[in-house]
C-alpha cells in the first residue's frame, strides 16, 4: 500500500466536518420517511467511514445479521457454497457501532429488513457529493472511494501497521512478518481493534510509537532485556527493571506500546549505516522538517509506515543538512524505550 497524494484524500479534520455535515443534513427534515432515507444515506457513510470498506461491499451488508454490538465488529462478504471464502470481520469504534444499531433499532428500518442498505449507488454518489461540495471541499473527495482511501491514510497516519491496515481494507498482506513471531488473523484483528479504540480516546500521540508482541524476555538480577516484534517485522529492544515486568505483567506473547520521546531520538546520515551501541537502529526517509531558533524537529517515516520524531538543536541540523525526501537512519538506546500495556 502506497502513500496516496494528499490532494487525492481528506484529511482526519475534513473527515469530522464531512460526517458533521452528514449528520445536519440527517436532522434537516421532520418528515419521517425523509428522515429514515437520510439516516440509511448517514448509516453508509460511517460503515464507510470508520471500516474503509467498498461501497458495494456495505450496500450488500444486513445489518441485523453482519454488525455485532457484542464484539462492535462488521463482516462483510459471507461464505458461499463450497468457495472457502471466509468473511472478512472490521473492528467499528464501540460509539459508531452502538449509534448505527440504535438507529437501525427504529420500525421503518425493521420493515426493510436484510435489504436496508441496498439504495442505487449512483444516487448514494449524489448524497455524497452534494455533503462534499457542502463544506466546500472538491465533490469528487467526497465519493466512496476517496473516502476509502482517506481511511486508509488516516490509519496509516496514526502509525496503525500496514499488514493490520490492509487487511482491514481487503488487501492482501505481501509484507513479510519476522521469523521469530507468526501472526495470526485474529491477533491483526486485535491490534485493529487497539489502535481504532485509541484512535477513539485521542490520548497519545502516534508518533515514536510501536506496537507488537513481546518476542524475547532476557531476565537479569536487577534489570531484564525484552525484545517487541511489530507487524512490520521491526524489532524494538528495551530495558527495565525487573520489579516492572512483574508489575506490568510481561510475558512472551502480550501486546504491548513502546514509546520513545523525540529529543531522544539520534539521525545519522552515513550510507552503510551507523557504528552505534545503539541497540534500536532503523532506516527512513525524512518526511517532514519543522526548523526553529534553537530546535529542529525531523518526522522520518520507517518501511512499515512507522514515523519517528526527532527533535535535534538547529546546530546539529546545519551539520546534517538533510531535506525532504532524504535517507536518514535513526537510533535510540534501549533505556530511552518506555513500555505501556493499555
Amino acid at each position: 500500500m502506497n502513500h496516496p497524494d494528499r490532494n487525492t484524500c481528506l484529511d482526519s479534520t475534513q473527515l469530522h466536518e464531512l460526517e458533521q455535515s452528514f449528520r445536519r443534513w440527517t436532522g434537516e427534515t421532520l418528515r419521517p420517511d425523509v428522515r429514515i432515507a437520510r439516516y440509511r444515506i448517514l448509516i453508509i457513510f460511517l460503515l464507510i467511514r470508520y471500516t474503509g470498506a467498498k461501497l458495494s461491499e456495505v450496500l450488500n451488508l444486513d445489518p441485523f445479521q453482519d454488525i455485532d454490538v457484542e464484539t462492535y465488529t462488521v463482516s462483510f462478504g459471507r461464505v458461499i457454497g463450497d468457495s472457502g471464502r471466509a468473511s472478512r470481520k472490521v473492528h467499528l469504534p464501540e460509539a459508531v457501532c452502538r449509534e448505527i444499531r440504535g438507529m437501525i433499532a427504529g420500525p421503518g428500518f425493521k420493515k426493510a429488513s436484510a435489504g436496508m442498505l441496498r439504495v442505487d449507488p449512483g444516487f448514494v454518489r449524489r448524497k455524497f457529493y452534494e455533503r462534499a461540495e457542502a463544506c466546500g471541499f472538491i465533490k469528487a473527495l467526497g465519493a466512496p472511494e476517496p473516502l476509502r482511501r482517506s481511511r486508509a491514510v488516516e490509519l496509516i497516519e496514526n502509525n496503525m501497521p500496514f499488514p493490520a491496515v490492509q487487511m482491514m481494507m481487503g488487501h492482501s498482506t505481501p509484507n513479510p512478518v519476522s521469523s521469530y513471531i507468526s501472526f495470526s488473523e485474529e491477533e491483526i484483528r486485535e491490534v485493529t481493534r487497539f489502535f481504532m479504540e485509541k484512535e477513539s480516546r485521542r490520548k497519545t500521540s502516534a508518533r515514536n510509537s510501536f506496537f507488537g508482541k513481546i518476542g524475547t524476555i532476557q531476565e537479569g538480577d536487577i534489570q531484564t532485556r525484552i525484545e517487541l516484534i511489530t507487524l512490520g517485522g521491526h524489532k524494538v529492544t528495551t530495558i527495565i527493571t525487573n520489579d516492572s515486568v512483574k508489575r506490568l505483567g510481561l510475558k512472551k506473547g502480550k501486546w504491548i506500546t513502546a514509546e520513545i520521546k523525540a529529543p531522544w531520538v539520534i539521525l545519522d546520515k552515513s550510507i552503510n549505516g551507523p557504528e552505534s551501541s545503539a541497540d534500536n537502529v532503523f532506516n527512513g526517509v525524512v518526511e517532514k522538517i519543522i526548523q526553529g531558533e534553537i530546535n529542529t524537529e525531523y518526522r522520518v517515516r520507517i518501511s512499515d509506515g512507522t514515523k519517528i520524531c526527532s527533535i535535534v538543536t538547529s546546530e546539529s541540523c546545519r551539520r546534517l543538512a538533510l531535506g525532504l525526501g532524504d535517507r536518514v537512519w535513526v537510533l535510540f538506546n534501549s533505556a530511552s524505550v518506555v513500555l505501556m500495556t493499555g
